[in-house]
């Protein structure tokens, strides 16, 4: 089944890990695919393996540049027509130790490619979709957005400030038929998992021995993500806008086919204490 044919996906971070599996999910569905990133010898290899099939368009560029930004987010919508769906899979996890011996320079860094950066994509596809009236953005979340996570205070900080920014947008794009969800992906065998095994284990902690752990029962699958991403850009995930969702832990394959609706007041960024958020309030 060629679900997107004819729908253009911009894919920040495509050229590898789990960016590109979600670039691969959509070529499967018969979408026409730009990936973009900051190496240009990734994008030119990516696009060209990708490609043999159904021809994949690489843009070379920094998310956290706003000039690079507006370069890719042009380019595509030059090449392709317009951006039907934008998934912001671009990020980094250094720096990783004690937040009081960490360099505040790469501290700030992590802080400007995966929160500002995803900002920035949104802020430049925008135009274009609201002008048609529609549109997707999928932002990454995950990896200590909803708990603590010792030693990688930039990269959950940014995770948990994408939730937020996600559901806010989601909010004021209604109007505009546009829907903005975020996930989490799992633990997936990517570079961030490397850098983690790599550092010295005093610094990293125990999310040393978590990832040893997984290691033993093997990791998630980025198919499993990619799968999810192509249901939340799918008109069936329509209702449920501004949500986070998780690749591995949430019901999402049973709304896909319709089984299960999800349950009001979940899948959000939320504080808990004694109010019932199972009902609007006031």
């Amino acid at each position: 089944m060629r679900a997107f044919g004819s729908r253009v996906v911009l894919v920040t971070g495509g050229s590898r890990g789990i960016g590109r599996a979600v670039a691969e999910k959509f070529l499967e569905e018969g979408a026409s695919v730009v990936i973009a990133a900051r190496t240009a010898a990734e994008v030119r290899a990516a696009a060209a393996e990708m490609g043999r099939a159904s021809p994949v368009r690489g843009i070379v560029g920094d998310v956290a540049r706003e000039a690079d930004v507006r370069k890719i987010v042009r380019t595509a919508e030059r090449i392709s027509g317009s951006i039907d769906v934008l998934v912001n899979a671009a990020g980094i996890q250094p720096p990783i130790g004690a937040f009081a011996e960490t360099d505040i320079r790469s501290w700030k860094r992590n802080i400007e490619i995966n929160l500002i950066g995803t900002a920035l994509c949104c802020r430049a596809a925008l135009p274009g979709m609201i002008a048609r009236g529609k549109g997707k953005i999928i932002n990454f979340s995950g990896g200590g957005a909803y708990s603590s996570r010792p030693n990688f205070s930039a990269y959950s900080t940014a995770k948990a400030g994408i939730v937020r920014f996600t559901e806010i947008l989601a909010d004021e794009l209604r109007p505009h038929h546009i829907q903005v969800y975020a996930i989490s992906p799992g633990t997936i065998r990517t570079r961030m998992i490397e850098e983690i095994l790599a550092a010295p284990r005093d610094q990293v902690g125990s999310e040393y021995d978590k990832v040893r752990i997984k290691e033993r029962k093997g990791f998630d699958s980025a198919r499993a993500a990619a799968e999810l991403i192509s249901f939340l850009a799918s008109p069936a995930a329509e209702g449920i806008s501004g949500k986070t969702i998780s690749a591995v832990w949430d019901p999402w394959r049973e709304w896909a086919n319709g089984t299960t609706k999800p349950e009001e007041g979940l899948y959000l960024l939320r504080r808990i204490d004694g109010r019932d958020f199972s009902k609007k309030q006031p």
